[in-house]
């Protein structure tokens, strides 16, 4: 199941469609290629701080950058958000409950009918913040684990980690919050693990989200060694056709080449045109895998504010443009995958118009290897890094990074 659906309790229509010719032949996913007047699902990282170093996170988050917008800046991003008719907003970091007015912009947004859902790694949802977050409207919680077991988890989220988000659980259930997500990066070390994922979910009332792992920020490091195999991916698109109540953020759309039966949701990158990533100091990107230089569109602090930056950006108004299918033109498979992920293939040194590099039927696989034993992705031609990097000093991750062949 899509989780980039609109929360109805908010009780307002959905964000209209930028200007485009009527047509009886335009379908939903040709409409959302266009662009919307304003995001369906907006990710907000509002600090890099974070006292975990996840192996895998897309933001190397950290530490804390010291030109964070401040809670005034804040305020008028929602002010914004409700203008433009953005239903909710995704919060994340870094740890977001690691800014003290964390609950200011939170009880802001909801107040201004810009419902939110954020992102924890639950270290800080004690009981007494586990009962102030239930008594709060318009507002969900998911907690990350990205282990069943302590030690998968911990191997990838650290010491501790496992533990701490078990605890926010019990918090939260015990506080009558509701049907909170946990939220799952699949990687290949945890995805036999998803039947007992659903069964931690269960034992606490709470509803599974799963998620793709992309070669984003620390990720990129790690993506050789985490990335699912062929297999895992064709096992994992079965279990999620047989599970329609699980969420996906529509991650995995790059399995619907596997089969006639589509997962739910869309079958499209919506970078830049229905999704959109604000961070910390303001600056907007694409979406929240490409945190780099080259799909920065802007920032909330220039003239024109997000609303701006959404509508009028150079960067967003090529995204939304048509596309070919370039390498994968002759594939069968397209109008199911539509080439997969623009991050992951970015951050591999794959071209926009190549196969995904987890493409199920082995196309970008192929392609990568092919690139890498030419000598293709090295010195000037390697493939790119993260513009940014908020790692601590002297923090490490337990297991040793593979090396790239």
């Amino acid at each position: 199941m899509s989780d980039l659906t609109v929360p109805m309790t908010l009780g307002r229509s959905a964000p209209a469609v930028a200007d485009q010719p009527p047509s009886a032949t335009r379908s939903l996913t040709d409409d959302f290629k266009s662009g919307l007047e304003a995001p369906i699902c907006l990710t907000w990282e509002l600090t890099y701080a974070c006292n975990l170093a996840c192996r895998h996170c897309l933001s190397s988050s950290g530490r804390r950058n010291p030109a964070e917008l401040s809670t005034e800046e804040c305020f008028g991003v929602v002010d914004e958000l409700q203008r433009l008719g953005v239903f909710y907003v995704n919060l994340g970091g870094g740890e977001p409950m690691l800014r003290r007015d964390f609950f200011d912009i939170v009880n802001y947004s909801t107040d201004h009918q810009v419902g939110v859902k954020f992102s924890t790694n639950g270290t800080y949802i004690d009981a007494s913040a586990a009962r102030r977050l239930a008594s709060m409207d318009y507002l969900d919680i998911q907690v990350s684990i990205d282990g069943a077991t302590e030690a998968v988890n911990d191997n990838v989220r650290g010491d501790g980690s496992f533990a701490s988000a078990r605890a926010a659980m019990d918090h939260l259930a015990a506080a009558d919050f509701g049907a909170f997500k946990i939220s799952v990066v699949v990687t290949r070390q945890n995805v036999d693990q998803l039947d007992d994922f659903r069964a931690i979910a269960d034992e606490h009332g709470a509803q599974l989200r799963i998620t793709r792992l992309r070669p984003s920020g620390r990720g990129a490091d790690t993506w050789d060694e985490l990335h699912p195999t062929q297999a895992q991916q064709r096992d994992l698109y079965h279990w999620l056709l047989d599970r329609p109540d699980v969420l996906t953020g529509d991650s995995f759309f790059h399995l619907n080449a596997l089969g006639s039966e589509q997962l739910p949701g869309l079958n499209l990158c919506g970078a830049g045109r229905v999704v959109c990533l604000i961070d910390p100091i303001g600056d907007v990107y694409a979406c929240p895998f490409v945190i780099h230089d080259e799909f920065l569109a802007g920032n909330v602090r220039d003239a024109g504010g997000f609303t701006g930056v959404w509508k009028g950006s150079d960067l967003f108004t090529s995204l939304r443009e048509p596309t070919s299918a370039g390498a994968c033109a002759s594939c069968g498979a397209y109008d199911a995958c539509q080439g997969g992920c623009m991050a992951s293939k970015f951050f591999v040194g794959l071209e926009m118009d190549d196969p995904d590099p987890e493409c199920v039927l082995g196309h970008g696989e192929t392609l990568l290897e092919q690139k890498r034993a030419s000598g293709q992705l090295v010195g000037a031609s390697a493939p790119p890094r993260p513009s940014q990097d908020h790692s601590r000093p002297g923090a490490t991750v337990p297991v040793s990074i593979a090396t790239r062949g």
